[in-house]
């Protein structure tokens, strides 16, 4: 299964029920940010997406920024919680294992420029579950990092999602 087909077949499902949207918005956040499955799902490509659908449909855009926030918020925190607790033994687990550069690169990232790396790591998605997943590891203070973390997932919902949210509702208005 393609990227597109995965693309089309949640935003087809969103679509056909409204209700769903915040739940699979949040995961898709929450996966997005998780330094194990970011690896491995497509969900910024999906959200962009889905962005679409709210300027479409007319689903309203608050509530799912909501669920994006907050599902970038708590899989941040949960990468830092785990880069905290297991210290360089997340190294050895899968899919890290399979590529260490990804963790050399993040602690590199982040060293060079630290609290800051986190809000622009957010951005980036090589850097946006490592280097949270790294911030814990080198025990920057939670502090910091939960004001870094809530302050960039608010910033990234909005970028990901408001293009095609608002976008499409700008140009409708525009040509019509």
């Amino acid at each position: 299964m393609t990227v597109q087909d995965i693309l089309h077949t949640i935003t087809l499902f969103v679509k056909e029920h409204e209700m769903w949207a915040i739940p699979i918005v949040f995961f898709l956040a929450f996966g997005e940010s998780l330094a194990f499955i970011s690896l491995l799902l497509p969900a910024t490509v999906i959200l962009l997406g889905l962005g679409a659908l709210i300027g479409e449909s007319g689903l309203s855009f608050w509530p799912i920024w909501l669920a994006a926030t907050l599902g970038a918020f708590f899989g941040d925190w949960l990468s830092y919680w785990i880069g905290f607790h297991y210290k360089d033994g997340v190294k050895n687990l899968w899919p890290i294992s399979r590529s260490p550069q990804v963790l050399v690169r993040g602690h590199h990232f982040f060293n060079r420029w630290g609290v800051w790396g986190v809000f622009i790591g957010r951005f980036f998605g090589p850097f946006r579950a490592i280097v949270p997943l790294v911030a814990g590891i080198c025990a920057m203070p939670q502090r910091y990092f939960q004001m870094t973390n809530i302050t960039s997932a608010m910033i990234w919902a909005f970028g990901v999602l408001a293009p095609g949210a608002f976008g499409l509702q700008w140009l409708a208005k525009w040509m019509g």
